[in-house]
This record gives C-alpha cells, structure tokens and sequence, in this order.
C-alpha cells in the first residue's frame, strides 16, 4: 500500500490573526504550492526527514543562516507530534488500530515562513495518511483542531486555527472561532464558499522577508493574555472584518472587498508595529491601485486587483522589491454548487 496525500497552502484573506481569539477568518487554499506526504507499509515505523531537515550545509555561515531563519527542528517533529495526537485521539475514542507499521516522508514547495501555511500542510497531510492507512474515520470537522494540537500542545507553537481548517476543507472558507460554540464541541462554524463570489486575487512574497511566525503569535497571545485594551478591541475588530467580507461574498457585492482587506492590515500596522521591510511590499502594492494585507505572518500579501492592466503593474512594483506575485488557483474545496 502506497498513499499519496497532499495539502495546500493558503492565504488568510481576512480576519487574521483573530482566528487564535475566538475570532473569524476567510481562507483559501491554492494548489500553487503544496506538501505531500506519502506513507507505505514496513516491519517497523519509521519518519524520515525532509527538505525542512536540512543538515549540509555549503559553509559555517550557511549553517547560522538557516538556524536564524529557521530554529534548529524542521519537518519530522511535525509529523511525530502528528502521529502522537492520533494515536492519541483513536485511544481516546475507542477506535482500534490495524497492528501495521509505516514509513512516511513527506516534501513540500511552499515557500518556507513567508506565511502561506507551510508548517501546518505538513501536519494535515500527515493526519490525513494517517487517516487512510488505518482506514479510520474521523469527522472532519475536528481534524483541524487535532492538527492544531499537534503545533500547539505538543510542540508549543504559538498558532491559529484557520491555516488547518482551509488545509482540510480547501477552496475558500469563512470560519467563525466563536469562543462558546468551540469550547462545547471543540469545533468552530466553517461555511465553504464558491471561489467565484471573490473579486480577482493576487499573492506576493518574499523568501528573505522570512520570519519565525511562531515568535510573532507568541508576543501577541502575551499581550492579549494581559488583556491590553487595544490589543483585545484589534480581536473583535478583525473578526468584524471577516464578517462583513463574508456577507459582501454572499450578497454578491464584491466592491467592498478591497477596503476590507486593505482595513484589515492598518489595524494590524498600527497596533503590532508591522516591520518596515514586510510594510513596503503592501505599500508598493497599493501604490498600483491594489488593495494588500497580509497573508499570514508577514512575507507574503494578499489582495484584490481590478484587471490586467493593473496586475501588470502590481508584477513590475513586486519586482522591483524583489518579490514573486501570482494569481492563485483555488479550487472549489468543499463547496458544491447546487448544495449550499
């Protein structure tokens, strides 16, 4: 038995970082970039490492470059926590395992920490082999939590739920984190939504614009956790955003979507001092008419363009600041049209 099971990476289009607050997003899924893992039957269970395990390195500098931009673990403690919360989860839950040992690996092009859910595609590409080596069924509302558990618990990276939830359901996703409704089953709302409801979508980024997101989201949960007025207020206010895009997607009125997002990053510029460096890629996109947020932690944005005239434009100030821009392919995830 040889499974194959890839994840997407994804742009947090809104509401971020609210998703680690009982706040609301709107993700997508682009099948641009993704990670695989593939996991076959052997007599023992092995986990061998990956791009993210880099070991050679060409000089002593190399090495510090990589430890600074990166930490000193890469992929395998991703999948191994992984492989812990479902063993984990089939105890818990009365679920018997086949007694059958595997070997996975797993490889991934997703631009590593510029924020397009790399670190999370590997997780939830592992659940899901997991999943479908032991023919086990686990509702999929929950395996987004369980995958964030995996970061969060076992690993104790600072994260929100949103980067798992669109890595499961893929396409374009609102989800709402509501503190109440999660902590009585664990779970937010995720509605799937039609890609075509969105107005035309570009991404940026920049591999040396890299950050550790972890460290962002852990000076953040610091703060909110001190109950910084400001801080607090930002939370409910995100989410709003995340809201009000949802209701603008479905009532069809795609115009609105541009100030929202463009919204949603100056809260953020104003409240979590964004650095100059990731600051000037949205600014040099909004110069062309664009709208841009940030797509997840920083190295990469997102936003809306009008037409060709002005993604051409958008590709030269990228460009010159030496970032790559795409137009994302999101497929329809879990939406069926004719079913909502």
């Amino acid at each position: 038995m040889l499974l194959q099971t890839t994840c997407y990476a994804r742009a947090g289009l809104i509401g971020n970082p609210s998703d680690g607050y009982y706040g609301k997003t709107v993700s997508c899924a682009f099948e641009d970039f993704s990670a695989t893992v593939v996991m076959y039957e052997t007599p023992e269970l092995q986990i061998l490492p990956g791009e993210v395990d880099d070991a050679v390195f060409n000089d002593l500098d190399g090495l510090v470059k990589d430890v600074h931009l990166y930490g000193y673990y890469g992929g395998l403690r991703l999948l191994k926590a992984t492989a812990k919360i479902f063993a984990e989860y089939c105890r818990e839950h009365g679920i018997s395992l086949p007694r059958r040992n595997f070997t996975a690996r797993y490889s991934t092009n997703i631009p590593r920490l510029v924020g397009l859910g790399g670190s999370s595609a590997i997780c939830t590409a592992m659940f899901k082999s997991l999943i479908k080596f032991y023919e086990v069924t686990v509702a999929r509302e929950i395996i987004p939590t369980l995958c964030w558990q995996a970061e969060g618990r076992e690993l104790g990276i600072q994260c929100g739920l949103q980067d798992r939830v669109i890595q499961v359901y893929e396409g374009l996703v609102f989800m709402d984190f509501n503190r109440q409704l999660f902590e009585q089953r664990n779970y937010g709302h995720y509605v799937p939504l039609d890609p075509a409801l969105l107005p035309r979508i570009y991404i940026a980024y920049d591999p040396r614009r890299a950050e550790i997101s972890g460290v962002y989201h852990h000076r953040l949960k610091v703060l909110f956790d001190e109950k910084k007025p400001d801080v607090v207020a930002a939370m409910s206010e995100f989410a709003g955003f995340a809201q009000a895009m949802y209701e603008a997607l479905v009532a069809g009125k795609k115009e609105k979507i541009p100030a929202l997002m463009n919204a949603n990053f100056d809260l953020r510029d104003r409240i979590f001092n964004v650095s100059a460096e990731n600051r000037n890629m949205v600014l040099a996109a909004r110069r062309t008419g664009a709208s841009a947020k940030f797509a997840g932690s920083g190295g990469a944005i997102v936003g809306t363009y009008e037409d060709d005239a002005m993604y051409a434009a958008l590709t030269q100030a990228m460009a010159g600041i030496g970032c790559s821009i795409l137009k994302p392919a999101i497929g329809l995830g879990q939406f069926r049209p004719g079913l909502e």
